[in-house]
């Protein structure tokens, strides 16, 4: 069963982090419903949000990818709803 996540990233140096980033979110498009990016460029940090509809799997995979990117750090909120 699929559930509706977000998953929120904060980038520590996004101009050498956001290419890969993007990469990884785009393998995984067809999951994705929605994103929104807001930069803090004084200070040298991104904050991202990702919205995702899919199985804990699939959640989880994405998840763990973006987390293993050097200076981003995770986290992820799932619903407890299943939906189809």
């Amino acid at each position: 069963m699929k559930r509706i996540a977000v998953i929120g990233a904060v980038l520590d140096d996004p101009k050498n982090t956001q290419e890969l980033f993007n990469s990884i979110i785009s393998e995984h498009s067809d999951i994705v419903k929605g994103r929104f990016g807001l930069p803090f460029d004084e200070q040298n940090i991104g904050i991202i949000s990702v919205t995702v509809i899919a199985d804990m799997d699939r959640i989880n995979n994405l998840t763990g990818k973006l987390g293993k990117i050097p200076g981003v750090s995770v986290k992820t909120a799932v619903s407890k709803k299943e939906i189809d």
